[in-house]
């Protein structure tokens, strides 16, 4: 990988991309998960990547997080190429991935959650002591500046709706340091208002200069926040366009299976029985007989 060339500038920003996957393919010995994937990541957009369930997509996340290494392509961050052994690697490069399980301890408040992992200690040798002033301070701070006003960040997180805990591992990955940040499902198990939620925070990180990757099965959510959007299907990619290209029935119409679905649907007029006029071997353009009333 240290022969790959330098990422060009991207043509429709004219800005070097954070993140560039080139050719990209995962293998599981006989198993091919993914192919042929290319896709590039700017600051301040927002890159939704579609596919149904067995599309490839966790595949695709784990390998942007740093948790599986390509079988084949070249991955690129700031244009230079790089190979993650783990995701604190990718997270060190600033890529921060926000999983569907959302790693919180529910029964631990706001501002523990917030810091889980990466606690603020104070004091020296064994009297080091959690800094819980300074850590409540700051999560609520840090909140704040998403524009969530939380009425208590001593609560437990499973006080929080679905959308307020996703909002919580957004800020949580945005002071952390994250230039990327990856969004696996985040609206998938949440109602139209909850998911409303999270889709305000998607461009609020996007306003505050990060790139987005939106994972989702859903064209109306991505639509509603996306600059650019691939879909996988089967490992390959069905879709790579920016929003200018296409229109929200466009995109519909790639998640439903695309060219797959047109052909369907000329199939299935082909087998539709002829009118039983043309059976009877009536003129083209012949009235039914109506019948009258006696």
């Amino acid at each position: 990988m240290t022969d790959t060339p330098a990422a060009a500038p991207d043509k429709d920003t004219g800005r070097q991309p954070v993140l560039e996957l080139r050719d990209v393919g995962k293998s599981f010995g006989n198993i091919r998960a993914l192919s042929g994937i290319n896709l590039k990541v700017g600051a301040e957009e927002v890159t939704c990547i579609l596919g149904d369930n067995g599309a490839g997509k966790s595949t695709l996340i784990k390998i942007i997080a740093g948790l599986y290494p390509p079988t084949e392509g070249a991955y690129l961050v700031d244009g230079g190429p790089v190979a993650f052994t783990s995701p604190r690697e990718a997270l060190d490069r600033g890529i921060a991935t926000v999983y569907q399980d959302l790693a919180m301890v529910p029964l631990m408040p706001v501002w523990r959650n917030f810091f889980l992992g990466s606690e603020i200690r104070t004091g020296f040798g064994p009297f080091r002591m959690l800094d819980v002033r300074r850590m409540r301070r700051i999560a609520d701070e840090e909140l704040k500046k998403m524009g969530i006003d939380l009425p208590d960040i001593d609560a437990p997180v499973a006080n929080l709706s679905g959308g307020q805990r996703q909002v919580v591992a957004i800020a949580r990955a945005v002071y952390f340091g994250a230039r990327v940040l990856i969004l696996d499902e985040p609206t998938a198990a949440l109602g139209v208002k909850q998911s409303g939620v999270v889709l305000k925070y998607i461009k609020a990180a996007r306003e505050a200069g990060l790139g987005v990757i939106f994972i989702t099965h859903n064209p109306h959510h991505a639509y509603m926040v996306g600059d650019h959007f691939v879909v996988i299907k089967l490992g390959r990619m069905e879709l790579d366009a920016p929003r200018s290209a296409l229109s929200l029935d466009d995109l519909a119409h790639h998640m439903a299976g695309g060219a797959e679905l047109d052909a369907l649907q000329h199939e299935l007029k082909q087998d539709q029985p002829a009118p039983a006029a043309a059976r009877q071997g009536a003129e083209p353009g012949a009235a039914t007989p109506v019948a009258q009333e006696e």
